[in-house]
């Protein structure tokens, strides 16, 4: 079982002021009815990081992130955010608590336009369309040229600018992030993980998920490999990109 005790950041060993990690996951476990693919994950989190998950495919690292972020229970173990255990909290309950997910696949509505989308962000509270879209539209200027037009029919990158707009304007402690760069050019790949550096600059922590190491260790302050539903190494990202080639070979 992971130690969950907070760890000193930035400071000397034993100094009493001690910031908590932002995710904890201790002694986790999965299963698609049957099919156990996370084996015991126990994983660490500092605040204000960004933390690169790298692995093959079928490795289960967005079936963590979906335990993560409550769209999957655990068959045991608990996962922290904060000093909350996800349990049973609805979703929703979580994003208002400062959790924002962005899933494989972007997690946009595609039948509605750019900006309904963006006027969905303004239902956490304490928002308005104005805002929303100003913070939008200054970071992603091809959101604004195409605000009238269905999510849908945008480019891939376009997609993942708005779903990345989400976390841009609602703020939340923590981002998940899976697969950013799939299917995307290298050129917008690079303008998105800029701004996630930015992000986390900010005091935002942020989990991703990555298949391409050179991409996810370029922004990363924390890298683990995971294989078969485990985390079989940590350590510095340029460790995990040394070590990430063997792994994938194997």
């Amino acid at each position: 079982m992971t130690d969950v005790a907070a760890a000193p950041i930035g400071g000397a060993p034993g100094d009493r002021h001690q910031i908590p990690p932002s995710i904890v996951v201790d002694g986790v476990r999965a299963a698609y009815g049957r099919i156990e693919v996370l084996h015991g994950v126990d994983l660490v989190v500092p605040p204000a990081s960004v933390f690169a998950l790298l692995g093959p495919n079928g490795a289960g690292k967005s079936t963590l992130l979906k335990v993560i972020s409550g769209r999957m229970r655990p068959s045991s173990g608990q996962v922290l955010v904060g000093d909350k255990a996800i349990g049973k909290r609805p979703t929703e309950k979580l994003a208002r608590s400062g959790l924002c997910a962005v899933p494989e696949g972007r997690g946009i509505f595609p039948n509605l336009t750019v900006r309904e989308n963006l006027s969905i962000w303004t239902y956490r509270g304490g928002l308005n369309l104005r805002d929303v879209e100003e913070r939008t539209f200054e970071a992603f200027p091809r959101l604004k040229e195409r605000r009238r037009q269905m999510a849908g029919t945008l480019s891939g990158g376009e997609q993942q600018m708005l779903a990345i707009s989400r976390a841009l304007v609602t703020e939340p402690s923590v981002l998940l992030l899976d697969e950013l760069s799939m299917g995307l050019a290298p050129l917008i790949v690079a303008e998105l993980y800029e701004l996630v550096g930015n992000l986390a600059r900010r005091g935002m922590t942020i989990l991703l998920v990555e298949q391409f190491v050179t991409t996810a260790v370029a922004v990363a302050t924390r890298a683990a490999i995971m294989v078969h539903g485990r985390i079989e190494q940590e350590g510095t990202p340029q460790e995990m990109a040394d070590a990430a080639l063997s792994v994938y070979l194997a």
